[in-house]
C-alpha cells in the first residue's frame, strides 16, 4: 500500500459516521415517498441536506463502493466487476483509500458491516479486525431454498443489520473518546427482503401499484438486463415476468426491509445522541446505487438507467457547528465520488487526488450556483455502456470496450420521472441539448482513450502505467 503524508488532525474537527446503505433508492419519506415508513432517516434529514439528485458511479455493489471509498471511477480503477478481478486491494494495491488516509493521520477507522463488497478488502487500512455478520433466515426450510423473502417473527438482532447496529453502538462506547472515521454498512434493502414480522406488518402488498412493464421505445437491446440476480432465489420464475401478485409482494419486501433499515439507523443516532458524541459527529447516509422493483418488467440493478443510478444522499454537519443546515434541499448534481473529497475537507486532511469534488460549500450552501454533470457506467462484455445527466435529461453511448467505436445512443427526459418513456437520440428538436450532453460525455470518456479493460496501475490515485 501506498504511503500517506500525515497532518495531525484537530481536536475541533468533528467524528465522521457513514451509513452506506447497500441497493437502496431514493423511496424515503425525506424523498417525498408517500408509502415507504422511514422516520429515523427522515429525522436525519431534518438534521442536515438531502441532496435529491446524487449519483453512483456504477450500478453493481463491488465497483461502487470501490468508487466511494477511492473518490476514482471504474474507468480510473479498471474495477468493473464484483469478482475478484473488481476487488481494490488485489488489483490496485496501491490506490489510496479514504481510510487509509485518515488511519494515517491519527483517526479509528472502523468498519462494521457490508462497506467493501468483499468484505475484508482494505482490511490494513481500518484499525479495527472486521467481523463478518450472517444469518439471513429465521424460518426452517427458508436457508435451503433460498426463498427471496421472510418475514421472521424474531427480534430486530436476529437478521444481520441488528447485529451490525448492536455492534456499531458497542464500537460507538468504546471510541466515544477518540477521534473516528465510521462506516456503518446496512445490507437490506439487499436480497433476500427479510425482516422481522413488525416490519412487514406496516404494510400491506395491496397497498402498492404494479409498475408499467413497458420498456422505452427504441432502446438499446443490451439497456436492461434479465434479472438474474431475482432469479437466484426460490419462488422467482426462471423465465417471464413476476406474477402481480408475487410483483406486489416483493415491493412490499423491499419496503420492509427498508423500514428494518431505518430502525438501524435510528438506534445507531440514539446511542450518537446519549454518549453526547452527537454534537461532534458528521452524519452521511448515502447508497451504492438504485434499484428496479418491477419499472420495464425487470429488477434488480446493473443499468445505466436513472432508477439504478440514481441514489439517496444526506449530509448533516455535526450539531455544534455554527452554520449546519437543517431540513434543506440541494438539487445539485453530485457524485459519490465527491464524498471522499468531501470528508477530507471538512477533517482537515490533505486532499487526495480524486475524480471527485468536493461538497462542503453545498453542504453550507446548498442552493448557491453549481454547474455539474454526473457520470456513470455499466459493461456488458464486449460492449460498454457510458452515460451522463444533467439532473433532467441523461445521454447513453453504448461502445465497443476495446475500440470505443459508437454503436448505439440514448436520450432521455428524466423532468418529470425517474422512469424513462422513449428515446429520443437524434430527434431534431433535441439536436443541440444532445451535442451539449454528448460533448460532456466525450471530455470525461475520450473516444480517443484505450480499451476500458486495459490494465492500469494506480499509485497514490494517479494513474501511472
Amino acid at each position: 500500500m501506498t504511503k500517506v503524508t500525515q497532518t495531525v488532525h484537530s481536536k475541533e474537527t468533528p467524528n465522521i459516521l457513514v451509513f452506506l446503505v447497500d441497493d437502496l433508492r431514493a423511496d424515503l419519506g425525506a424523498y417525498g415517498h408517500q408509502q415507504v415508513i422511514s422516520p429515523n432517516i427522515d429525522k436525519l434529514a431534518s438534521e442536515g441536506v438531502t441532496f435529491t439528485q446524487a449519483y453512483a458511479q456504477q450500478a453493481i455493489c463491488g465497483p461502487s463502493r470501490v468508487s466511494i471509498m477511492t473518490g476514482l471511477r471504474p474507468e480510473t480503477t479498471g474495477l468493473y466487476t464484483i469478482r475478484r478481478d473488481g476487488r481494490l486491494r488485489p488489483n490496485q494495491p496501491d490506490a489510496l483509500s479514504m481510510p487509509q488516509l485518515f488511519k494515517a493521520n491519527g483517526y479509528q477507522t472502523v468498519s462494521i458491516g457490508k462497506v467493501y463488497h468483499a468484505v475484508t478488502d482494505d482490511q490494513d487500512s481500518w484499525s479495527t479486525h472486521i467481523k463478518k455478520l450472517d444469518n439471513f433466515y429465521s424460518i426452517p426450510g427458508n436457508k435451503q431454498a433460498k426463498f427471496a423473502y421472510e418475514a421472521g417473527d424474531v427480534d430486530d438482532e436476529f437478521y444481520k443489520d441488528g447485529k451490525v447496529a448492536t455492534d456499531t453502538i458497542k464500537t460507538l462506547q468504546q471510541l466515544k473518546d477518540d477521534k473516528f472515521l465510521m462506516f456503518v454498512g446496512f445490507s437490506k434493502p439487499h436480497l433476500p427482503f427479510n425482516a422481522p414480522k413488525k416490519y412487514w406488518d406496516l404494510y400491506d402488498s395491496e397497498q402498492f401499484a404494479v409498475p408499467s412493464r413497458k420498456k422505452p421505445d427504441d432502446m438499446y437491446r443490451l439497456a436492461l438486463t434479465r434479472w438474474g440476480e431475482l432469479r437466484m432465489y426460490g419462488g422467482i420464475p426462471k423465465q417471464g415476468d413476476t406474477s402481480d401478485e408475487l410483483t406486489k409482494t416483493l415491493i412490499h419486501g423491499y419496503y420492509a426491509t427498508v423500514s428494518y433499515m431505518d430502525a438501524q439507523v435510528g438506534r445507531v443516532m440514539q446511542a450518537l445522541e446519549d454518549l453526547n458524541l452527537r454534537d461532534n459527529t458528521l452524519v452521511i447516509l448515502m447508497s451504492d446505487h438504485g434499484y428496479k422493483l418491477g419499472e420495464y418488467g425487470t429488477w434488480n440493478k446493473h443499468t445505466n438507467m436513472e432508477l439504478d443510478t440514481r441514489v439517496p444522499l444526506i449530509i448533516s454537519r455535526e450539531l455544534s457547528h455554527p452554520n449546519r443546515q437543517a431540513g434543506v434541499t440541494s438539487d445539485a448534481v453530485v457524485e459519490n465520488v465527491d464524498i471522499f473529497p468531501t470528508v477530507t475537507e471538512i477533517s482537515g486532511l490533505p486532499q487526495p487526488k480524486v475524480d471527485g469534488k468536493s461538497l462542503v460549500t453545498l453542504i453550507d450552501k446548498p442552493n448557491m450556483p453549481w454547474t455539474n454533470a454526473a457520470y456513470s457506467l455499466f459493461n456488458r462484455g464486449k460492449i460498454m455502456g457510458v452515460t451522463v445527466t444533467d439532473g433532467q435529461w441523461r445521454y447513453t453511448e453504448w461502445r465497443d470496450a476495446a475500440t470505443q467505436q459508437i454503436r448505439f445512443t440514448e436520450l432521455y427526459d428524466h423532468s418529470e420521472s425517474d422512469i424513462a418513456t422513449s428515446n429520443v437520440s437524434g430527434q431534431v428538436e433535441h439536436v443541440n441539448l444532445e451535442a451539449k450532453l454528448k460533448n460532456l460525455l466525450h471530455d470525461k470518456f475520450p473516444l480517443s482513450a484505450p480499451s476500458f479493460y486495459e490494465k492500469r496501475h494506480i499509485k497514490n490515485n494517479e494513474l501511472v502505467q
